[in-house]
């Protein structure tokens, strides 16, 4: 079979790869409008179930990631430079170029044909491609090349939020809080390396044009924004360029939804198909997984269209839950003025349970996770459960 892949991100590239490990003669090209190496955004988590479903699908790759991220054990709450709230819950984060350099030496490593900087303006030059995925992006050249085939919905968010990056060290995942005359305004952090983490700051659109950033340039921006975060930064800058790409900018989400993911042999993938709220870290996992299905039922079924058929009907199920618990969590940020009206133990769990509906066992676990010695226990656990499932995956690799 003859593949081709628009888009270099973590859906292309892991697909690629899984492709060609299930039949080594598929003739598998990725392709990226972009140059080598070059991505926009900083860090990216996922938790243990993405790691347990890549040892599955490429012991190689997973072994490569899993050693690469960083770990953070707790989440912490912090409203006003103090921190109020201990958080439970653990997971993992890696730099997304990081991540992208080692599904791009691998997909190489397997022959598979890398094609940096080349713009795709026309799918006509992909005629002879058995399968075409679109993987893309949110904003798909190739979902737009197909005019309204996918019958494409895009719905923005209420909130500003500007995607930065700062060399303060977030050891926990990190939730703050501040007020300004012109209203709340919150980030959340987390480390992706030894010295670098990300920043995503966001607030209504209120206090946005109240503080001026609608006016601002890039560089007072920073500025006005290390003032207000001066406590949590510890007098680090934030950072919003590296490496040449081109400087971040205030966003709304953009929610992405497709009638249809397939069109004839051209299928999408990851955000070009459905993207998820930042607030819930799930990007990164659904694109790999989305990657996952389609590998899984090319190889289930022979027919082409019988497969991208069972893809799209799979996966539209798998995610339902993260897309309902993605509308909870945008909702309840888009609240947050009404929210932090709470005492500090009661806002962080509101904030800890946006997605769901818990019981009150959950919040006196809450509450006993605000004690040192018992927190201190909790996080133990945790690291034994994750030693112990982490040496799961290695066995059954052996295996």
């Amino acid at each position: 079979m003859k593949i081709v892949c628009l888009g270099a991100g973590p859906a292309g590239l892991y697909f690629s790869i899984l492709a060609k490990l299930s039949n080594r003669n598929h003739d598998v090209t990725v392709i990226e409008r972009n140059a080598a190496g070059v991505t926009f955004g900083w860090g990216v988590v996922f938790w243990e179930e993405l790691l347990d479903d890549l040892y599955r699908n490429d012991p190689v790759s997973a072994r490569a990631l899993a050693e690469a991220a960083a770990r953070w054990d707790t989440q912490e709450v912090h409203i006003h430079g103090r921190r109020t709230t201990h958080v439970g819950g653990y997971g993992f984060s890696l730099g997304r170029e990081r991540l992208l350099d080692i599904l791009t030496r691998r997909a190489s490593s397997l022959g598979i044909e890398l094609r940096f900087q080349q713009e795709v303006e026309d799918l006509s030059a992909f005629a002879d491609a058995d399968l075409i995925v679109a993987s893309d992006g949110a904003n798909s050249r190739a979902r737009q090349l197909q005019g309204d085939a996918f019958q494409t919905q895009i719905e923005l968010g209420r909130n500003k939020y500007i995607w930065l990056g700062t060399h303060k060290v977030f050891d926990t995942f990190t939730f703050a809080f501040e007020q300004t005359p012109a209203g709340w305004i919150w980030f959340h952090a987390y480390r992706f390396n030894e010295d670098t983490s990300t920043c995503i700051i966001e607030c209504p659109p209120e206090t946005w044009k109240g503080l001026g950033f609608d006016t601002l340039d890039s560089d007072a921006t920073l500025r006005r924004l290390e003032a207000i975060f001066k406590r949590q930064l510890d007098g680090q800058q934030l950072i919003n360029q590296t490496r040449g790409r081109c400087q971040a900018q205030w966003l709304h989400f953009r929610r992405i939804t497709n009638e249809r993911w397939r069109h004839g042999k051209l299928v999408l993938m990851g955000d070009a198909a459905h993207t998820t709220h930042f607030s819930i870290g799930s990007g990164t996992k659904l694109a790999m997984q989305d990657a996952i299905g389609l590998a899984s039922k090319l190889r289930e079924h022979a027919d082409l269209p019988t497969a991208l058929a069972a893809y799209e009907e799979q996966r539209r199920l798998d995610i339902l839950p993260l897309q309902t618990a993605a509308r909870r969590s945008t909702e309840w940020f888009e609240n947050v003025p009404h929210h932090v009206e709470q005492l500090g133990p009661r806002f962080a769990y509101a904030l800890l349970n946006r997605r769901s509906s818990p019981t009150r066992w959950h919040y006196l676990l809450h509450l006993a996770n605000q004690d040192e010695m018992l927190r201190s226990a909790l996080r133990w656990l945790h690291f034994a459960r994750g030693k112990v499932r982490s040496r799961r995956r290695q066995c059954s690799v052996a295996a």
